[in-house]
C-alpha cells in the first residue's frame, strides 16, 4: 500500500534507537524526510547515517534533551519550526513505589512524558493547520490503559498526555490534521531489558528468567519488534488514516485482557 506521504517532513523524538527508530525507518521507507532526536550524539549520528543511506531520503539528526525547553528549541530551529509529521517519544520514568515518589519525581514525570509533547504540538500543529495537512502520533504507554503499579509516575504523565489529545485532537481534526496514540506494551528494546533486570533484582532470578516469565503472559509469547510497532507508526501518519482522530491504538501483543 502506498501510504502517500512521500516527500513529507517528520520530526522524530527519541529516535536513536527502540521504538523511535522503528518510526523512523518505517516512515523514511515511505520517502519521508526526518529531523531525528536524541540525547546520545554518537549513536543518533550513526542511526541518522543508516537511515539516509538505506532509504535515500534526508536524515537531520538533532542531539539534545527534549524534554527540556533548549532541546526543543535546538530541533524547532533545525526543522525551521515546520512538519508535516511529528512523533512524540520520551524514555519513562524509573519504576519504584508510590511511598517514595516525591513532589520532584511527579514534576520530572509529566515534564518529560506529558508537557514536553504538549510543547511540541503547540508549536508544530498551528503550520500543519494552516497548510490544511498534518499527523501527530505520540508514544505512550499501554500503562494508559492497563495501569501498572510500579510505573506510577509513568501512569501518571502518560495519562495526562491521554486526556489533553482526547480533545485537542477533535478541534485541529476539520483542519486535516489527525492526532493519536500509539500505546505499546512489552517490545524488545533497552527499556524491556531494565525492566527485566529490576524484576530480577526483586525476585532474584536471572534476567533471562524475567524476561520469560513476563513472555509467557503476552498471548503471542514474546516481546513486540520495533519494526512492527514503526509500520503502526507509519500507517497512522498515512493519507488513508484521515477518519482516525483521537485514538489511542494499544500495540501489547494482547496482554492486556480487555474486550473493548
Amino acid at each position: 500500500m502506498d501510504l502517500g506521504i512521500t516527500g513529507k517532513r517528520a520530526l522524530v523524538c527519541a529516535a536513536s534507537k527502540g521504538l523511535g527508530r522503528g518510526c523512523a525507518e518505517a516512515l523514511a521507507a515511505e520517502g519521508v524526510s526526518l529531523v531525528i532526536n536524541a540525547r546520545g550524539r554518537d549513536v543518533l549520528t550513526q542511526t541518522a547515517w543508516e537511515i539516509a543511506d538505506r532509504y535515500k531520503v534526508e536524515v537531520t539528526p538533532v542531539a539534545a534533551d527534549i524534554t527540556t525547553s533548549e532541546g526543543r528549541e535546538k530541533v524547532l530551529e533545525a526543522l525551521g519550526g515546520q512538519a508535516d509529521i511529528l512523533v512524540n517519544n520520551a524514555g519513562g520514568p524509573p519504576p519504584g513505589n508510590w511511598l517514595d515518589w516525591d513532589r520532584d519525581d511527579f514534576i520530572r514525570a509529566i515534564e518529560g512524558n506529558m508537557l514536553s509533547a504538549v510543547s511540541l504540538m503547540q508549536a508544530l500543529v498551528p503550520g500543519m493547520m494552516e497548510r490544511g495537512w498534518g499527523r501527530v502520533v505520540n508514544i505512550t504507554s499501554a500503562a494508559v490503559r492497563a495501569p501498572i503499579a510500579q510505573l506510577g509516575l509513568s501512569n501518571t504523565a502518560r495519562t495526562g498526555l491521554t486526556g489533553f489529545v482526547a480533545g485537542v485532537s477533535r478541534q485541529v481534526a476539520g483542519k486535516g490534521v489527525c492526532i493519536n496514540n500509539l500505546l505499546p506494551g512489552l517490545h524488545d528494546t533497552d527499556r524491556a531489558t531494565a525492566l527485566d533486570t529490576g524484576v530480577s533484582q526483586a525476585q532474584g532470578i536471572t534476567v533471562a528468567e524475567a524476561r520469560a516469565r513476563r513472555e509467557a503472559a503476552i498471548p503471542t509469547g514474546r516481546y513486540g519488534r520495533a519494526e512492527d510497532f514503526g509500520a503502526a507508526c507509519a500507517f497512522l501518519c498515512s493519507q488513508q488514516a484521515r477518519f482516525i482522530v483521537g485514538q489511542n491504538l494499544m500495540l501489547d501483543g494482547g496482554a492486556n485482557n480487555a474486550t473493548i
